[in-house]
C-alpha cells in the first residue's frame, strides 16, 4: 500500500509541476508580446489555453481519485489538499495570460505601445517579477524549501507597487494624447492582470508552506499588509 501511494504522489506532484511549466510558459509568450504587438505570440497563448484546461481536469480526478482510494492523512493529505489548491490557482494565472494575449489581438491597428510609456510603467520590471514569483514557488515546491518560500513575499510587494501607479501614468499620458484613451483604457487592464497573477502565485506559496509545514498562511499575508498599511495612516496623523 505505501509503494502505491508514494507512485500516485510522485505522478501528481509531476502532472502539478508539468502544468506548472505550462503556465509559466503561457505568462511569458503573453508578456513577451505586448512590446511589439505581435499577435502570433499571443494567439499561441490562446491556442494553448486548451492545453491547460485538460491539465486542470486531470489533475482534479487524479487527486480525488488519490483521497477516495487511499484515505490519506498526516502529510499526505495536506499534500493532496494543497495541489487541489494549487491547481486552480494555476489555472488561473493561465487566464490572466489568455486576457493578456486577446488585449493584443483586440487591437486591430499593427502599431506597437509607447516604449516611453512602458518604461514609465515599468512593465518589464512588474513582468520580471511575476515570472521570478513564478518561478521561486515552483523552486520552492521542488526542492521543499521553507526559506525560498517565504523569500516570495516581497516581490508581491513590488507588483503591487507598480500597480499602484499604472492609473495616473496612464491618465496623464492621455491627457496629453486623447486620441489614446481607449488604448490606455484597455492597457490598464494587462496590469490588473499581471497584478493578480501575483496574487496567486502567493496563494501558492502559501500552499507549499501549508503542505511542508502545516502552518495555515490565508489571510495572515493581506493582514500584515493592511497592518501596515494602518501603521502607516496613524503615523500619518501625528505629523
Amino acid at each position: 500500500m505505501v509503494k502505491f501511494i508514494e507512485e500516485e504522489l510522485m505522478t501528481i506532484r509531476k502532472e502539478i509541476l508539468d502544468m506548472w511549466a505550462l503556465v509559466y510558459d503561457q505568462m511569458k509568450t503573453a508578456c513577451d508580446a505586448i512590446p511589439t504587438a505581435d499577435k502570433k505570440k499571443a494567439w499561441k497563448v490562446i491556442i494553448r489555453e486548451k492545453r491547460v484546461n485538460a491539465s486542470e481536469l486531470k489533475i482534479d480526478c487524479d487527486v480525488e481519485d488519490f483521497l477516495v482510494l487511499y484515505t490519506p492523512v498526516a502529510i499526505d493529505l495536506r499534500f493532496a489538499l494543497a495541489m487541489l489548491k494549487m491547481n486552480a490557482d494555476l489555472e488561473r494565472i493561465g487566464d490572466f495570460a489568455e486576457g493578456i494575449a486577446r488585449f493584443i489581438i483586440k487591437d486591430e491597428g499593427d502599431e506597437t505601445p509607447d516604449p516611453e510609456l512602458l518604461k514609465k510603467l515599468r512593465l518589464t520590471e512588474m513582468v520580471e517579477q511575476v515570472l521570478s514569483m513564478m518561478d521561486t514557488a515552483r523552486q520552492a515546491l521542488v526542492r521543499e524549501d521553507m526559506d525560498l518560500a517565504n523569500s516570495l513575499f516581497a516581490k508581491d510587494n513590488i507588483v503591487d507597487e507598480i500597480n499602484g501607479n499604472v492609473s495616473k501614468i496612464l491618465a496623464d499620458y492621455v491627457h496629453n494624447k486623447p486620441e489614446k484613451a481607449q488604448f490606455c483604457f484597455d492597457f490598464k487592464s494587462v496590469f490588473l492582470k499581471l497584478e493578480r497573477a501575483g496574487d496567486h502565485t502567493t496563494n501558492l506559496d502559501e500552499e507549499i508552506i501549508f503542505y511542508i509545514d502545516a502552518k495555515v498562511m490565508k489571510h495572515s499575508y493581506d493582514n500584515s499588509k493592511s497592518d501596515e498599511a494602518l501603521h502607516h495612516i496613524m503615523n500619518e496623523g501625528k505629523n
